[in-house]
């Protein structure tokens, strides 16, 4: 497996590949999670008079996560938005690099890091003014529960002085349950749908201490209802 940059598949964020992906993910996918849940969606308007690039960071517990998200964004932002996918998962295979990509306009990101030559397209993707989520613990939670969140995010909008907008999206980890491959009804069988939450941050400009950006970041989706884990103290330097 090549490095990310040598893994990426532009061509799939091409407007033709867009057009598709809009279709697939409204008027496919949406109806068929229409099904299973009903959506509430607070905060689109914090988007509003922002022009992009953005970076958009989110929770994450379940695949249903990126298109209740892509869904989520108003058409204009949709169309210029790419997902950061682990190159572990979802590029170890090209028939599964390709499908991702078209689907969701995946690009590939490794979790481990890398440096800024690992990033290099992801910074050219934001160069061209398109916009990118990302999820900010770098993997799905086993519980739900949000857990330590990586400052990948962060660093890179500071890097290309690109501004951050969190989002919180709760209810998919009951609605598609980690291991699932399709999403599940309440209760086991038709009836009540399951309610997934999505709200929107106000943009903020990350600073160097991409320690405090993701604390922001934390502290959003505490405030919308998620359960996170508070990071360590720092230790003082001695006098």
């Amino acid at each position: 497996m090549g490095p990310p940059a040598e893994l990426d598949l532009p061509w799939t964020r091409s407007r033709p590949a867009a057009r598709l992906r809009e279709f697939l993910i409204c008027g496919v996918l949406g109806p068929l999670m229409d099904l299973y849940t009903r959506r509430r969606l607070e905060g689109r308007e914090e988007l509003d008079g922002v022009d992009g690039p953005v970076l958009f960071v989110a929770n994450h517990s379940s695949h249903m996560d990126t298109p209740v998200l892509l869904r989520a964004l108003p058409g204009r932002w949709r169309r210029r938005t790419a997902v950061a996918a682990a190159t572990d998962y979802f590029f170890t295979k090209r028939r599964n690099a390709v499908s991702a990509s078209l689907v969701f306009g995946t690009v590939p990101v490794d979790r481990e890091g890398g440096g800024v030559d690992a990033t290099s397209h992801l910074g050219e993707l934001l160069s061209d003014g398109g916009n990118l989520l990302m999820y900010a613990e770098g993997t799905r939670s086993n519980d739900a529960k949000v857990g330590r969140l990586r400052s990948g995010a962060a660093v890179l909008a500071a890097r290309h002085g690109v501004p951050i907008v969190p989002i919180y999206v709760g209810g998919t980890s009951e609605a598609m349950p980690r291991g699932r491959r399709w999403m599940v009804f309440k209760r086991g069988r038709p009836g009540p749908r399951h309610r997934i939450d999505v709200r929107f941050g106000a943009p903020f400009q990350p600073g160097e201490d991409a320690s405090e950006a993701m604390e922001r970041i934390r502290l959003f989706l505490a405030e919308s209802g998620a359960e996170t884990e508070a990071p360590a103290p720092r230790q003082r330097e001695p006098v």
